[in-house]
Order: C-alpha cells, then sequence, then structure tokens
C-alpha cells in the first residue's frame, strides 16, 4: 500500500475515513451497501464492517444553502464577483492572458479560469484602468537639451 494515492492525497496526509453516506442495506453479516455519489463511481459500493465507522451527528456539520434568485425556468444568472488571480498560458503560437474569477453563489475554490480578453468585453467592470499602465491616459514628454 506504499505511494497509494487515496482521495486526491498520497501517504501520511490521505484522509483515513470521507464523508458520511448512507447505508441502504444490510447484504450479509459484515457487509453494507453504501449510496455513492457520481465521484466514486470506480469504487465498489459494498463494504466490509471494519472499513465503516459510525457517524455521530454534529450541529455544525449542517450547511445552510444559500437562497438563490430563480427565474421562471428554474435558471440564474451567474454574475462575477471579482478577480482573484491572474497569469499567462503560453502555447506554441501564442501566449493567452488568463484571469481567476469568483463568480456570485461560488466557493473561492469554485473560481474558475477564463481568458482575459473575453471577461474584458462581457464584465469591463472588473477591470479598473491604471492610469500608469494605460496609453491613453499617460503623456510622455521628451526633454530637448
Amino acid at each position: 500500500m506504499r505511494g497509494v494515492m487515496r482521495f486526491g492525497k498520497r501517504g501520511k496526509l490521505s484522509p483515513k475515513f470521507i464523508e458520511p453516506y448512507e447505508v441502504t442495506e444490510k447484504v450479509e453479516k459484515v457487509a453494507y451497501r453504501l449510496v455513492l455519489p457520481n465521484e466514486l463511481g470506480k469504487v465498489h459500493d459494498m463494504f466490509h464492517i471494519s472499513q465503516l465507522k459510525r457517524y455521530v451527528s454534529d450541529k455544525s456539520h449542517v450547511l445552510d444553502p444559500e437562497p438563490l434568485d430563480l427565474d421562471e425556468n428554474l435558471s440564474y444568472k451567474e454574475n462575477p464577483i471579482k478577480i482573484l488571480d491572474s497569469k499567462v498560458r503560453s502555447t506554441r503560437k501564442k501566449d493567452i492572458k488568463m484571469v481567476k474569477v469568483l463568480w456570485a453563489n461560488q466557493r473561492t475554490q469554485e473560481a474558475t479560469w477564463e481568458t482575459e480578453d473575453s471577461m474584458r468585453e462581457k464584465y469591463p467592470h472588473l477591470f479598473p484602468e491604471n492610469k500608469y499602465n494605460s496609453v491613453n491616459k499617460v503623456t510622455i514628454f521628451e526633454l530637448i537639451p
């Protein structure tokens, strides 16, 4: 088992137990079938009792969902809040400027990388003009002796 990657982490930092899942049935005396999410689709859904641990409920584990403004067709519009980071991605022929965007109703871990040009077109308010970088606002004088 040395060097095996479990649940995205390797070695000592890998979690011993993951989220609580619902038991659907007791298959045998020591085997239980669980309801697993789609991310664990490659994992068999039957577990030996030695691999399970009883979940003790705690009120701090309950998350209150934030209310969403849904349209009549049960969809909502994602609006960007701010830009968290930027980088340049180099391909063989050109460099592409990318920005990391934090969206409304999302956590920081769910921020996405978008191209800077498309974000400037759709949401120009996210890019404040810097007076030192803007060519239109700075005039350079040449000193003549």
